[in-house]
């Protein structure tokens, strides 16, 4: 989550910054993999944050998010050290972003019932106990 707190913090400023066009260049290959939409999200957690990337991109005519690895990212050293010596005003903050947890999955409150009455785990829990496959297994 720190990842895209910090992502987003970037992209809130260089929008202040009236910036058109950028490049975000991160070391985390996660972050940058989801953000392009290549790798799905199924962390509750972090989807919030996605959308609120996606949203933000929106703000800009051209972005690109490259993944750089942490020890040919120089510019990534250069600008933390850099940030240990600056004293940031209390303004520059992300505003917090809600997250929802649900006591149980999304899917439970999906699955349909079976037309036989039993559990849609019935025949899983069948052939576990008997090593044996329902009568009509292989009918199509």
């Amino acid at each position: 989550m720190a990842e895209y707190e910090a992502c987003i913090l970037g992209l809130k400023m260089a929008i202040d910054m009236n910036v058109q066009e950028l490049l975000v260049i991160r070391d985390s290959d996660l972050l940058i993999h989801q953000v392009r939409e290549e790798w799905e999200t199924k962390n509750s957690k972090i989807l919030p944050y996605l959308h609120h990337i996606q949203e933000l991109r929106k703000r800009f005519t051209k972005t690109e998010f490259q993944h750089v690895p942490r020890v040919q990212n120089e510019f990534v050293d250069a600008l933390a050290a850099l940030s240990s010596m600056i004293q940031e005003p209390d303004t520059n903050f992300i505003d917090p972003i809600p997250v929802k947890i649900h006591d149980q999955p999304a899917y439970c409150t999906h699955v349909e019932e079976e037309a036989d009455g039993k559990p849609w785990f019935h025949d899983i829990k069948e052939y576990l106990t008997t090593r044996g496959y329902p009568e009509l297994a292989n009918a199509t």
